[in-house]
């Protein structure tokens, strides 16, 4: 190896970065399958109140904690149920979206496997919803639980039969909590803080916020989950390229080269 061609061979030890364009257009699309595509579950209320009562049967023969334990929790101030209302109306997204941000701009591998996870989770749950329309527990007056939004504010939901921005009838799996999670586990995998397992407490705060609030069954959370453990599965982090070093390390790249000098010299 000549020094000539080592700038070139350092400038190749990290994955390419995907095209920002096509990037910005897969992650418009995703976020807009996500709105569209819960509108093709609407008009199924019947089926979406008859399901709600199997999962509420389902959940006490499991013996899965009582959603209203989560929620009286939450209802001994108004402060606390108000924030808790906020952070489901206004984090879901946002945050997702620097996640995916972060990762595209400083670990172009791990934004790969983590935008194709969400894609999948999100492809598995929309299907899911047309399968399965469920009304959330606090539509349900068999729960007795609260509808916080509605009752403390704010709410990022009207009336069911007004609704044309969403479909309240998809609460099976909970996009939330598997967005939540996916952006925990990809911090974690991309970071190397010791402190990085404390982004474990944004899909913990996500799961009891859309108990407490009502928005989300336990089953919801747990087809979240094996969902996107089974995303995670089968969707690997694209494979270094053979005899590449990874960057900010001159001492790899130094050996790696006196390496490719010796073989040169002996043939």
């Amino acid at each position: 190896m000549t020094a000539r061609t080592e700038p070139a061979q350092a400038e190749s030890d990290a994955p390419a970065r995907p095209p920002l364009v096509r990037e910005l257009l897969l992650v418009a699309g995703l976020f807009l399958v996500y709105k569209l595509g819960r509108q093709l579950a609407t008009g199924h209320t019947a089926e979406a109140f008859r399901n709600a009562r199997h999962v509420w049967d389902w959940e006490r023969a499991l013996r899965l904690p009582d959603e209203g334990a989560v929620q009286s929790l939450l209802l001994h101030g108004d402060t606390l149920v108000h924030v808790a209302n906020t952070y489901y109306a206004v984090v879901h997204f946002p945050a997702t979206a620097a996640f995916l941000v972060w990762l595209y701009l400083r670990r172009p591998g791990h934004y790969v496997r983590a935008r194709r996870a969400l894609a999948a989770v999100t492809g598995a749950a929309l299907v899911l919803h047309l399968l399965f329309p469920l009304a959330p527990p606090r539509m349900l007056g068999a729960t007795g639980l609260v509808d916080t939004a509605r009752v403390f504010g704010p709410s990022v939901y009207g009336p069911p039969r007004a609704d044309q921005l969403s479909n309240q009838f998809a609460a099976m799996p909970s996009l939330h909590f598997g967005w939540a999670l996916m952006l925990a586990i990809g911090l974690i995998l991309a970071t190397r803080s010791r402190l990085r397992w404390l982004w474990l407490l944004h899909p913990l705060v996500t799961l009891l916020v859309i108990v407490g609030t009502a928005n989300h069954y336990w089953l919801d959370v747990i087809v979240a989950a094996a969902l996107l453990g089974l995303a995670l599965a089968v969707i690997h982090l694209p494979r270094r390229t053979p005899g590449v070093v990874p960057r900010g390390r001159p001492a790899m790249r130094r050996r790696a080269a006196e390496q490719q000098e010796l073989v040169g010299a002996g043939r």
